[in-house]
């Protein structure tokens, strides 16, 4: 991150350009991803095999409650600036909201929603008393200084007042957000919101710093997860990991976690790429080196140890597996096409287009969808609050064997239900998460 900030319009023009607008007139805008509509297909055709009652289907096609948010924050410099929040909040049938936050430039009202709907199949396939939420801020998280990115977080969520809590609404980190933002977010709340038990507070964000009320295991728990994932689609297709090769794309804390966790198991990451370009290395890298490289300087531009190559060489390089670790939209038809994979493990929310992904399948490239694989986050973030709860500290084994349970048993149910309906694994695990949900709503019925 920069220390200082580049001039900047005035506050009213910074907002109104903080709509997708296209920059010349001369040019028509690119063709926008319908993330939401794309996640609403998934849940149609869910419902529909599962046998979704028409109003429950109904209910969960939109969020309970979409809550914008416009605030100040005085930057180094002395102006003054005006951000956008979002915290969507989607379904608590099954229990408070829960989900990230999110520091992008293309965060939009659209996409936290799809976001966090996603968030409630989540909670709902991994058996968690939790439902779906999702927020975020539409700015550049590394065009500030660290005393802006505190202050731009502590205004946020001062903002957000009561609309968050540990029995209500429960943030995490996201793309663009780590330990260090749950920190301030839960220092703000705690000196803002009146409150009697401070350790029950504790649970008002997850995803902390373990001295603050954090669990061990969570920075690594959705890289955890997804590999647990990955080892027992290797199990069942009696495909030997050992001696394989990875492209990831994504190499932030899921992406690099996701390098680390499969190196032990001998799968070598040869091609890597993030906001800032692609490398490959045949003979592989060296995850925790380049880790080391991302967090002293945000990126993998400059690693000395790969040479650079293009978006597209990246796709059709030789492997076995492929990790997209970044946003969603990363591969249509054409990347699709491209991969030269077994399987491909989605580490990002949505990274697969619908289009793209009826290529995989007629590909016979195999699947792991983002509702499964990525969800070993919010698990551990359950187990976190669970022990703010309980004024507990789990040990390390403790949150690593609970994780691997956890994970193992919403595989089993998505492979015992995908093969009874003959559907793929992301239908039916949107469709054991509408189960749930459906069970849930016809036994409380609804008020009044």
């Amino acid at each position: 991150m920069s220390d200082t900030t580049s001039s900047m319009p005035p506050v009213s023009q910074r907002l109104a350009n903080d709509d997708r607008m296209p920059r010349s007139s001369k040019l028509p805008p690119a063709p926008r991803y319908d993330f939401f509509g794309v996640v609403q297909g998934y849940l149609d055709a869910a419902a529909k095999l599962a046998g979704t009652p028409e109003h429950v289907r109904t209910i969960l096609s939109q969020p309970k409650s979409e809550i914008i948010v416009h605030f100040p924050v005085r930057m180094d410099n002395g102006e003054v600036r005006l951000f956008k929040g979002y915290r969507i909040q989607h379904n608590d049938t099954l229990g408070p909201y829960k989900g990230g936050m999110r520091y992008h430039e293309d965060v939009s009202l659209d996409d936290v929603k799809a976001l966090a709907s996603v968030m409630t199949w989540k909670c709902a396939l991994m058996g968690l008393p939790f439902g779906g939420a999702k927020g975020g801020v539409k700015f550049n998280p590394r065009s500030v200084s660290r005393a802006e990115l505190s202050r731009v977080t502590r205004r946020f969520f001062h903002s957000l007042g009561g609309n968050i809590g540990p029995d209500y609404d429960i943030p995490a980190p996201d793309v663009g957000t780590n330990a260090q933002t749950m920190a301030w977010a839960l220092d703000t709340y705690m000196n803002t919101v009146g409150v009697v038990s401070k350790q029950a507070v504790l649970g008002v964000v997850t995803g902390k710093p373990v001295s603050i009320g954090g669990t061990l295991g969570r920075e690594k728990a959705t890289g955890q997860g997804l590999v647990h994932c990955v080892r027992r689609w290797a199990e069942l297709n009696k495909f030997d990991l050992q001696g394989k090769k990875l492209i990831l794309q994504g190499y932030g804390n899921v992406g690099s976690n996701v390098a680390l966790l499969l190196g032990q198991l001998g799968v070598s990451l040869v091609a890597v790429g993030d906001h800032t370009g692609y490398l490959v290395n045949p003979e592989g890298f060296n995850a925790y080196r380049l880790k080391q490289y991302v967090e002293k300087t945000g990126s993998i531009a400059g690693y000395p140890n790969g040479s650079a190559i293009s978006r597209e060489d990246f796709f059709s390089f030789q492997a076995d597996l492929f990790v997209p670790a970044a946003l969603e939209n990363q591969v249509g038809p054409t990347e699709a096409e491209a991969l030269q994979v077994r399987l491909v493990a989605e580490g990002a929310n949505g990274p697969c287009s619908p289009e793209g992904e009826d290529v995989l399948k007629r590909r016979g490239i195999d699947i792991l969808p983002d509702v499964l694989a990525n969800a070993g986050g919010v698990t551990a973030s359950y187990y976190e609050w669970v022990q703010n709860r309980r004024s507990e500290q789990w040990t390390l084994e403790d949150v690593d064997d609970r994780l691997e349970r956890a994970m193992l048993d919403a595989y089993a149910r998505m492979e015992q239900y995908a093969r009874n309906k003959e559907c793929d694994y992301r239908t039916a695990c949107y469709a054991v998460a509408l189960e749930r949900l459906a069970k849930a709503y016809l036994d409380r019925e609804i008020f009044p």
